[in-house]
């Protein structure tokens, strides 16, 4: 296999996030991976239980002078985002990634890197086979779904981790640990339209949005970046107001935990040279809402290609419309003590219409209090009635809330002055973004956790990158946390 990465070391670590980047591993199709991670173990001769969702766990017994210590788990997910520029063409089903390095950054051409989570199994890999390392026993869990719900650690079994010590490896920041982070709720709705026949010499209008730069919708959701599922709900329920109209067909977003950075829409209007002006003049006003980063925003209008036999009504168009305007999008509360932090938010990820199924809307809810889900749930199910559609509230999780005394944090302080320099300025921290480690520390007693992770930017959108020297740094401060 000829390596893209050059330069850096351990080269087992670059190695394996190659091998890795090789095998299709978006949500939902962890197999693959699951194969070759069992396979790794075999021929290392390590204990491994693989479960009926793909989650791998694997034990490497401790180094010599550390078989009195407690065990240490890492822990990270395989799954990755699966996104593409338009235009791209890439089948995250079936080709693995095209990588290439940029000025010591890591990247993939017109995709998702998948840095997250593939810098936690690189270098779960490269410890597992590092004869050198000093270490206490290590059970590495490798856990899938973690994208689109955090499935994987939900369902593992935890009797058999003996660990009393968890590092997590899904963060994105060098010298950072986050001791606590945000419980998420995953609510989706499903409007089943009447849909009736477009008059024959209708000619339907096509409006598309693009330009967002989109992102996580926990990390980057303090931000404020424009969703585009949202803004296209926004401008088309300003259009219903001065001319009425009948949707044909929505869509948007890929992922209920993606800002959505494109959404396309079909209506019939017997005033399409009107509404078109409208819009155009409208799409002014909705730029000015938008932060820097997001003016590249871009609406495209024309006549809509293809054939379309069936629209919606006025009532159900307006029953969509309501929905986008009256369930809240983005922040919703911030944290009393830390106004930079958020508290509470929620994000529209997914409009997608299913034809005979109805349209499906899918938001993903987060936050740092289990009452304020509450409030989202019970927001959502009053919404459902008054506008007389289906609900499913799925994929709920708590928050991980920090541990007093965490002996872990006093650790990462003095070893990350070890590996950065008695200049660095090491940080603790709480995040918005769900991670796994509230579910694990929920399933092992008396755990003690934190989340660390390489320099990485642009999460869950093309362009993500990975910072190479960061991540041989971080290869270095988990050896440090792992000394007897």
């Amino acid at each position: 296999m000829k390596t893209v990465i050059q330069g850096y070391e351990p080269l087992s670590l670059f190695r394996y996030f190659e091998e890795i980047s090789a095998i299709p591993r978006g949500s939902g199709n962890e197999a693959g991976i699951a194969d070759y991670l069992v396979t790794f173990a075999e021929a290392h001769g390590l204990f491994c239980l693989r479960d009926a969702m793909n989650n791998v766990f694997i034990r490497k017994p401790a180094s010599p002078g550390c078989e009195d210590k407690p065990a240490v788990m890492l822990q990270g997910h395989t799954d990755m985002v699966c996104e593409q520029n338009e235009g791209t063409g890439h089948n995250f089903e079936t080709e693995g990634l095209d990588l290439y390095v940029e000025d010591g950054w890591l990247k993939a051409r017109g995709t998702t890197l998948g840095g997250d989570d593939g810098a936690a199994v690189a270098l779960m890999l490269c410890l597992l086979d590092d004869a050198k390392a000093v270490h206490p026993t290590l059970e590495c869990l490798f856990t899938t779904g973690e994208e689109t719900g955090l499935f994987g650690a939900t369902a593992f079994d935890y009797s058999v981790v003996t660990a009393k010590k968890l590092i997590n490896l899904d963060s994105e920041a060098e010298g950072v640990a986050t001791v606590s982070c945000a419980g998420g709720i995953g609510i989706d709705f499903r409007l089943v339209p009447e849909r009736l026949p477009i008059p024959s010499i209708a000619k339907p209008l096509s409006i598309e949005l693009n330009g967002l730069v989109g992102g996580h919708s926990g990390a980057d959701i303090v931000l404020e970046r424009g969703n585009a599922c949202v803004l296209l709900g926004q401008m088309l329920a300003a259009l219903y107001e001065m001319h009425p109209f009948s949707l044909v067909t929505i869509s948007g977003g890929s992922r209920g935990n993606a800002i959505p950075r494109e959404a396309k829409a079909v209506l019939f209007t017997d005033e399409p040279q009107e509404a078109a002006e409208f819009l155009k003049a409208y799409t002014t006003t909705v730029k000015s809402w938008l932060p820097r980063e997001d003016q590249s925003f871009r609406v495209r209008m024309e006549k809509a290609k293809g054939t379309w036999d069936t629209m919606l009504s006025y009532a159900d168009t307006s029953r969509l419309l309501s929905l986008v305007s009256l369930f809240p999008n983005g922040v919703i509360a911030r944290m009393r003590d830390i106004p930079d932090m958020v508290e509470t938010s929620n994000n529209l990820g997914v409009i997608r219409d299913e034809g005979e199924n109805g349209i499906l809307f899918i938001y993903h809810g987060r936050s740092s209090l289990d009452s304020k889900m509450d409030i989202l749930a019970r927001s959502a199910a009053q919404i459902a009635k008054a506008l007389d559609l289906s609900l499913d509230i799925n994929g709920r999780y708590s928050g991980w809330p920090m541990k007093d005394g965490s002996v872990l944090v006093k650790d990462f302080l003095a070893a990350a002055k070890t590996v950065f320099g008695e200049a660095c300025e090491p940080r603790v921290e709480a995040i918005h973004a769900g991670l796994e480690c509230g579910i694990i520390c929920g399933a092992v007693p008396d755990l003690d956790a934190i989340s660390i992770g390489p320099e990485l930017r642009g999460i869950h959108a093309p362009g993500e990158a990975m910072n190479l020297a960061s991540f041989a740094r971080l290869y270095t401060l988990v050896c440090e946390l792992l000394k007897c």
